[in-house]
């Protein structure tokens, strides 16, 4: 029996607005290393063929995208909090103010924002909330495909610093090979202290 999958609503556009940005975060689930989030507004004479939630591309596939994005937008930002403002923050506050740099370091002020997921970060323009933004709005696609390969590009940087703790395979998050890295080799100066196995691993717990 062929399972049937559930068709996303498609998104319908708010009427009225000049410059959209597509806003996504990538990086709240791993231990180590910022979070990271991308602004983009696309240009709709210029149109990128093959976005997507870029958890559901091939490395290869975002890598191609990555310049074209670049290239083709009418701006785009990254933002970014670190392991200690994570720590200070908590991961979902520290997430919404990286949303809140990502979009004020875009070159043009966009007049609506789209958001993945289920809550905005305050903000100086309209905001709108998108649940699974990144499979159906193609400025938040965008987005998530700057923010994963930023943050991928950070990972493999921290792998050759810390070869032993395998950062270039498993980008930071809570895997078994992590787990035992830690165990092996402690933590470093960019793992997230407030992070259950990390604060375990220092005896914070």
């Amino acid at each position: 029996m062929i399972k049937q999958t559930k068709e996303l609503p498609a998104f319908e556009y708010p009427q009225g607005y000049l410059y959209i940005a597509g806003v996504d975060e990538v990086g709240r689930g791993p231990l180590v290393g910022d979070v990271v989030t991308a602004a983009v507004i696309l240009d709709p004479n210029n149109p990128i063929v093959g976005l997507n939630d870029s958890k559901k591309l091939s490395e290869k596939k975002r890598l191609a995208l990555f310049p074209e994005i670049k290239h083709k937008a009418l701006a785009w930002s990254v933002g970014r909090c670190s392991p200690e403002e994570i720590d200070q923050l908590n991961i979902l506050q520290a997430t919404m103010v990286a949303m809140q740099r990502a979009i004020a370091g875009l070159k043009i002020q966009p007049d609506l924002a789209l958001i993945d997921g289920n809550r905005c970060p305050p903000l100086p323009m309209d905001s709108l909330a998108v649940v699974k933004g990144d499979l159906r709005v193609a400025q938040i696609s965008a987005a998530s495909i700057i923010a994963k390969v930023v943050r991928d590009q950070e990972m493999e940087a921290l792998d050759a610093l810390y070869p032993q703790f395998g950062f270039a395979k498993h980008k930071g998050y809570p895997t078994k090979a992590h787990f035992e890295a830690i165990e092996q080799h402690g933590v470093i100066a960019q793992h997230r202290k407030s992070f259950k196995p990390v604060k375990r691993a220092l005896g914070l717990e």
